[in-house]
């Protein structure tokens, strides 16, 4: 059965004038059941990750600072949030979510963090909505706990995984793939084990075509025995931030692509949401639907 992490706490309130759509958190989930896509018992209501598991990944001096609300104005807005005792709960709540939601897709191949993507965190700081990495931490807790020895981290945000790629730069063990857009944030980007910079503007069909010439290869080269997708939806062309041009109907073949190999080869994965900021949310939401339709139709 796929299982997806979902908490009411996902839905932390912000000022009305925040650019970040958190309705999308509210509206996916009651899609997905609307249409019968997932059932109830497919959700699960994810805790709070362990502070070890945190420290695992976090330095602890940046944790003390931000659990006690004491980053500095220049700090915070880096993160891209005002910060509130909420906020830090709700991080570690999604964080929760997404180790809780790997365990998961080792026992059934596949599963989801209705939240999550947070690739800008670093160890030491916030970045772009981005306070705790929580794909970094699940790969780590994995690691640790002798549940997978090769991951590899398939980020199709249109924003480089920055954070997650200076976390793992010295870690043979996560394999970092970071496709995005060459000249949209960050301004500075980190090295992945593998990066595609894509121009502004590329085509759906372009899009897939360097997916394609890439992600076999990857999957053949590295071995994994877990995938972390990051399913970002911020590369449709209605996005505001992305700058791309693919049309729902090609990220949903991204997310086809993906996911099947992962199921031809029996690889466990684990998809965090990411980005989207399409100017309707009806674009956000469907797009985000289609990646649990589709594994839907592999899995079940």
């Amino acid at each position: 059965m796929i299982k997806v992490a979902w908490n009411p706490i996902y839905i932390h309130p912000l000022p009305d004038n925040h650019r970040f759509p958190m309705e999308k958190y509210d509206l996916l989930p009651k899609q997905l059941l609307h249409e019968g896509t997932l059932l109830e018992e497919n959700f699960f209501s994810p805790t709070k990750i362990d502070l070890e598991d945190v420290f695992a990944i976090h330095d602890k001096t940046y944790w003390e600072k931000l659990s006690g609300l004491q980053l500095n104005r220049q700090e915070q807005l880096r993160s891209g949030f005002p910060h509130s005792e909420g906020l830090i709960q709700r991080e570690l709540v999604i964080t929760g979510g997404s180790v809780q939601a790997a365990k998961f897709a080792i026992e059934n191949g596949v599963a989801f963090n209705i939240a999550g993507g947070t690739h800008h965190a670093y160890a030491d700081r916030a970045e772009g909505f981005c306070l705790l990495n929580d794909q970094a931490i699940a790969s780590s807790y994995l690691l640790r706990n002798n549940m997978a020895a090769k991951i590899l981290i398939v980020d199709l945000d249109v924003h480089q995984g920055n954070g997650t790629a200076k976390i793992f730069e010295n870690e043979p063990r996560v394999f970092t793939f970071s496709m995005h857009g060459e000249h949209n944030y960050p301004l500075r980007k980190e090295k992945s084990d593998v990066d595609v910079g894509l121009p502004d503007g590329i085509s759906g069909s372009d899009y897939l075509t360097l997916l394609n010439q890439h992600l076999p290869g990857l999957l053949e080269k590295v071995k994994p025995d877990f995938i972390f997708y990051l399913s970002g939806v911020d590369i449709l062309e209605t996005d505001k931030l992305g700058r791309l041009g693919v049309s729902i109907e090609d990220c949903k073949k991204r997310d086809e692509k993906v996911l099947t190999l992962a199921r031809e080869n029996n690889i466990p994965v684990m998809a965090s949401m990411g980005g989207g900021y399409s100017k309707e949310i009806k674009y956000i939401v469907e797009a985000h639907a289609n990646t649990y339709r589709v594994a839907k139709d592999l899995w079940e």
